[in-house]
């Protein structure tokens, strides 16, 4: 194969899965890191030699390194600080490889185009407001129905969305998401069995793809945004207002938990930014949620998250066999196994 198909980025993101410093790859293949450095930049081309020592190493195909690849920035990421830098840049890699996926499921039919609109912010300091507007736009966008949401998960696949569970191995991150013009990507944890957490994940990197999409990423006020995009989604203040209470009644909190699939938590920061209950009484209920290990494992639980089902179905057909010569198995694997465990 021509070394002109060569692309840069996909050596990257090979050594990224791999874990390993460019220094390490130099010392591996007999390069020196210069040699590694001007291969990812585009600075200097391997030899179809280098590249099959390259491929080897790294343990993904010939073909991966010929694959044309859309580069997106680091990603939605929270907890940036508590984050290494290998996790994250692995966690990205399948991403990418996840993105991959998608597009060959959608040449073969087997994936529905992308229609997930962009709304940016006017700025980091734009008002909830105008994020609970761009929620209920969505909602009226994709046909929504009032009242909750019934699969989170199959609402984004159903437009196009890339979703995939991995066990991400760090309390820090609970989800990323990737920006695509065609099929962005939003990574759930395995790491926590919990329904309801992973709903408003999902919800809240829905939020990053419509509200900031390339424009802005790695700051707090992004994530403050996208965690009011997220209540907005699932808690439409239109449908649940009257419904939330204004003292600390578990009882009915518990009955709301259980049909809009959300966490307490979730509920009752709700009820306070819609000003159906007062800071003080806020306060007070965290208090005791706190009190009594809430905080950590909240009373009457959902039952499993939702599980991704688009890629699996392809992972599944026979359309994909050719498609995966050229992706990595073992990465492949991994997303096959995580997002049905």
């Amino acid at each position: 194969m021509s070394t002109q198909a060569f692309d840069r980025i996909r050596l990257r993101t090979a050594r990224e899965l791999a874990q390993w410093s460019q220094a390490k790859l130099a010392g591996e293949a007999g390069l020196t890191p210069a040699a590694i450095s001007q291969f990812e930049s585009g600075a200097a081309r391997p030899s179809p030699d280098t590249i099959a020592i390259l491929s080897r190493l790294l343990a993904v195909p010939l073909g991966f390194f010929h694959m044309p690849m859309t580069e997106s920035h680091e990603g939605f990421f929270r907890s940036l600080r508590r984050t290494s830098i290998a996790d994250r840049r692995r966690a990205r890699a399948i991403a990418h490889v996840a993105h991959d996926l998608a597009i060959e499921a959608a040449q073969a039919g087997l994936f529905p185009p992308t229609n997930v609109p962009t709304i940016p912010v006017s700025g980091l300091d734009a008002g909830i407001d105008e994020i609970e507007q761009a929620a209920a736009r969505i909602r009226s966008l994709w046909d929504v129905p009032p009242g909750p949401l019934t699969n989170v998960v199959g609402l984004l696949e159903a437009h196009g969305v890339t979703v995939i569970r991995l066990p991400l191995g760090n309390t820090d991150v609970d989800a990323f998401s990737l920006p695509f013009a065609d099929h962005s990507v939003v990574v759930l944890s395995t790491d926590k069995n919990d329904r309801a957490r992973s709903r408003f994940d999902c919800a809240h990197e829905l939020g990053h793809l419509i509200l900031h999409g390339e424009q802005i990423w790695g700051v707090k006020e992004v994530e403050t945004q996208a965690h009011q995009f997220a209540a907005a989604l699932l808690m439409p203040a239109i449908d649940i207002y009257d419904h939330l209470p204004s003292t600390v009644d578990w009882p009915k909190l518990f009955a709301l938990k259980q049909q809009w699939q959300v966490s307490l938590a979730a509920l009752l920061m709700r009820a306070k930014t819609l000003g159906k209950m007062k800071d003080t009484t806020y306060l007070t209920a965290i208090k005791t949620a706190s009190a009594r290990g809430w905080r950590r494992v909240e009373p009457v639980p959902l039952g499993p998250p939702e599980q991704p089902a688009r890629l699996l179905e392809f992972l599944s057909s026979p359309r994909s066999v050719t498609a995966l010569t050229a992706l990595p198995a073992q990465i492949v694997e991994n997303i096959r196994f995580a997002s049905t465990a």
